[in-house]
């Protein structure tokens, strides 16, 4: 069950379904993409997604999937990928609040998302080795980038679990804070983004994709902050942000364009 709920321009996506561990099948994907969706068309400021329970996500539910008919590429091509993708692609700051079982599509969806904050005891890897599957999800992609290939492989042929405090001190995601303060810390984070300006946020965004996904050099990502610059020059927060400064107040950003 995926729950959405609205309040003062910040979504809240809820993996709800807390006695599978919120272990996610097709249904469930699509459902996040709807909610996802839903909350793009209300005109969101930011988006927190977590997990209700104890754990985010125990990764992909497999209860009842026979292996020798299973439609893997259906499932994570079909489903995982434009999920991913479309919490990638969010039109304002994304939230993820991280704790307990972080693995397979739950992995994924952190990697999605623009902040991750995790509960010191999160559980975070690769488990597939018991599977006699390979991590995905774009797990590797993560795991070699900021650990390199040794880290990675043993990772991955131990089936070691990272505590969330070591992958933060490891460089995979935001901050690591005590499992009562998580999800306080990742709304508070949220409202604050909600009342900045999301055009400026979104322009960042794309900056940080360019350089992930298509490896733009220093000067070519200059290039693109400069004309970014220039685009939000248009926007009602750029004209409100130097007049608050001018006038030594607090500006009252909307987040439109």
């Amino acid at each position: 069950m995926i729950d959405l709920t609205i309040e003062g321009g910040v979504a809240e996506v809820t993996l709800n379904a807390p006695a599978k561990l919120n272990a996610l099948g097709p249904e469930d994907l699509d459902a996040l993409g709807a909610a996802h969706a839903e909350a793009e068309a209300a005109g969101v400021r930011a988006l927190v997604l977590r997990g209700e329970g104890r754990a985010f996500c125990a990764g992909r539910d497999i209860a009842g999937v026979d292996p020798r008919e299973d439609d893997v590429l259906g499932y994570l091509e079909g489903r995982v990928e434009p999920v991913m993708r479309r919490i990638a692609e969010f039109p304002a700051p994304t939230f993820a609040v991280a704790h307990g079982a972080c693995l397979g599509v739950g992995l994924g969806l952190l990697i999605a998302s623009d902040v991750v904050y995790v509960a010191e005891s999160a559980k975070i890897g690769s488990p597939f080795v018991n599977l006699g599957a390979t991590l995905d999800s774009g797990g590797h992609a993560l795991f070699f980038e900021r650990l390199g290939s040794h880290r990675t492989l043993d990772l991955i042929y131990t089936g070691r679990l990272m505590t969330g405090a070591e992958a933060v001190a490891l460089g995979l995601f935001s901050q690591a804070l005590p499992d009562d303060d998580v999800l306080a810390a990742a709304r508070a984070a949220a409202a604050k983004a909600a009342d900045g300006p999301t055009q400026a946020f979104v322009a960042s965004k794309r900056l940080i994709a360019a350089l992930r996904d298509e490896r733009v050099g220093f000067w070519r990502s200059m290039t693109d902050e400069n004309r970014a610059q220039a685009a939000l020059c248009d926007t009602d927060d750029y004209r409100e942000g130097f007049a608050a400064f001018q006038q030594k107040r607090r500006p009252a950003f909307t987040g439109r364009a």
